[in-house]
């Protein structure tokens, strides 16, 4: 199955489907496509979603409880998925054996053989990561699948026994094999006054780990003091956007 992935900021992957080939995505995922190829959507079923019991652990991992398989009928086809912030598209190979943990939205698509379903959960202190805790997915079987990572995309080799700790929304892709825990900032200054979390993901090697700079928590922050709302008390029909206040005085 030949595929390419289009621009830089914002890539799409194009991928090429001979007659009867396909590929299988997350429900909403598609971008365009050409006439040739047709859709099935189902939660069991459809190929990558182990029937319904295995649609619901894939929609408590983050994921959706629907699949679509997109198929070439009669003739070649083309279909395409694109990001939807600024990041790369990462291609992982699945021979059975190895096996990857993403990040809970990171799925793009992947062959009829690739599954997708929860590999890690842990629930922490309500109002962080939106209340509903840590959730990463898990990446198996066999054949071709795409992932998503936000922003730039830092890649490490661990050595055994060599430890990496993150902050949990940088954390993209890596080897399943990794031990992988979630831990709480130690001293009570770090917990009550540092701007940096209360917890950290740790990963130990041997594996290989890919970050990703541009967590969707971390934009959505960033872009939320721009962003209109209605101003309450004696100023109810005053917007205000970025800090500057619009409207009937």
């Amino acid at each position: 199955m030949d595929h390419k992935i289009i621009g830089t900021t914002m890539p799409v992957l194009e991928v090429a489907l001979q007659p009867d080939e396909a590929v299988v995505a997350e429900g909403g995922e598609l971008s365009w496509m050409t006439s040739s190829v047709e859709l099935h959507t189902a939660a069991g079923g459809t190929a990558g979603s182990k029937g319904v019991f295995g649609a619901v652990k894939r929609a408590i991992s983050g994921g959706s409880f629907f699949m679509t398989e997109y198929r070439a009928t009669g003739a070649p086809g083309m279909v395409a998925f694109a990001t939807k912030v600024p990041g790369h598209i990462k291609p992982i190979e699945l021979d059975g054996n190895v096996q990857y943990m993403v990040h809970r939205h990171g799925y793009l698509c992947g062959t009829p053989d690739v599954t997708l379903s929860l590999g890690f959960q842990q629930k922490l202190t309500a109002g962080f990561f939106g209340g509903e805790g840590f959730i990463l997915q898990r990446v198996a079987g066999t054949g071709q699948a795409w992932i998503e990572l936000d922003g730039e995309v830092v890649e490490y080799d661990l050595a055994p026994g060599e430890v990496l700790k993150v902050h949990p929304g940088h954390v993209g892709l890596f080897d399943a094999n990794m031990p992988f825990e979630i831990e709480r900032l130690k001293g009570i200054k770090n917990m009550l006054f540092g701007a940096d979390g209360l917890f950290l993901a740790r990963l130990t090697g041997p594996g290989r780990v890919f970050l990703q700079t541009l967590p969707l928590a971390n934009l959505a922050a960033a872009v939320a003091p721009y962003l209109p709302h209605e101003e309450s008390g004696g100023n109810a029909n005053r917007i205000s956007i970025g800090g500057f206040s619009l409207g009937a005085g």
